[in-house]
């Protein structure tokens, strides 16, 4: 097997393994728009990262944790629903980012592999990036399971409690943010939200605990991204949207699966 296939597969399992659990928490607080508007808002990170000599996956992790902070403050004056709130501000960062973009020099840039993901390509930096972040994602989420849960279940509940609810949102939102910039190089800015809810909203139809949806969410990630890759190259599909592709046939598969199992049980 080429080295570059190797690497790809050791890329997508380690995506695979965060994005599954935290996708859980996506699915049960809703949060699909604010993952979709944090992704966009990452371009400006990569633009910004290119332009001043930085590596991109910083770059994007600081400008994503400005963006949660910023909508956190946002949503505490109360001046705007927090979906118009999310549109103006990942409309802009992604406007600001593609200006930015439009100042560099550099003729390698490939926007369409920063949109779309290009998992063959990934180096041994993004490895260290993709473990590292990884590593501290599970290593958070394992220490506030309790406070994430219980705060999903019930906000007022959990702030009763005595769960800081702020403080559980911004690390949720901070999980998101590593996420999302190491993943970017997987599936790409348009499509790093599916990787988060498609393996997850699966995995809710066949498990009911959070702990086995959030294990089961990881192993439907790593067989997305074993299907996608190996079906890229088999048909010389682009690799991101292949992925993707993989995850939403298991969601169909799954899902028809389930209905005619429920349907024939009521029968019975």
């Amino acid at each position: 097997m080429d080295d570059f296939v190797i690497r790809a597969l050791v890329a997508g399992m380690g995506v695979a393994l965060i994005a599954g659990p935290l996708g859980c928490f996506v699915v049960w607080r809703r949060m699909s728009y604010f993952g979709d508007s944090l992704a966009h808002s990452a371009l400006l990170g990569i633009a910004l990262g290119l332009l001043y000599g930085i590596n991109v996956n910083l770059g994007t992790v600081i400008v994503c944790s400005i963006f949660a902070l910023l909508l956190v403050w946002l949503q505490h004056r109360r001046v705007l629903a927090t979906d118009t709130l999310l549109g103006i501000l990942a409309h802009a960062a992604l406007s600001i980012g593609m200006v930015a973009i439009s100042f560099l020099d550099n003729p390698r840039f490939d926007l369409h592999s920063y949109l779309f993901g290009d998992i063959l390509t990934v180096r041994l930096t993004d490895l260290y990036w993709i473990y590292g972040g990884g590593a501290v994602v599970i290593a958070l989420m394992i220490a506030n399971w309790s406070s994430l849960t219980l705060m999903t279940i019930h906000e007022d509940l959990a702030r009763a409690e005595g769960v800081n609810t702020m403080w559980s949102n911004i690390l949720l939102m901070f999980l998101m943010t590593i996420v999302v910039a190491v993943s970017i190089r997987i599936v790409g800015i348009l499509l790093v939200t599916s990787l988060l809810i498609i393996p997850a909203a699966t995995a809710r139809q066949l498990v009911a605990s959070p702990e086995n949806m959030a294990l089961m969410a990881a192993i439907l990630g790593l067989c997305a991204v074993f299907g996608g890759i190996f079906g890229s190259i088999q048909f010389d599909t682009p690799s991101g949207p292949s992925i993707v592709t993989a995850a939403a046939f298991m969601f169909a598969a799954i899902s028809f699966g389930v209905a005619v199992y429920s349907r024939r049980r009521t029968a019975t």
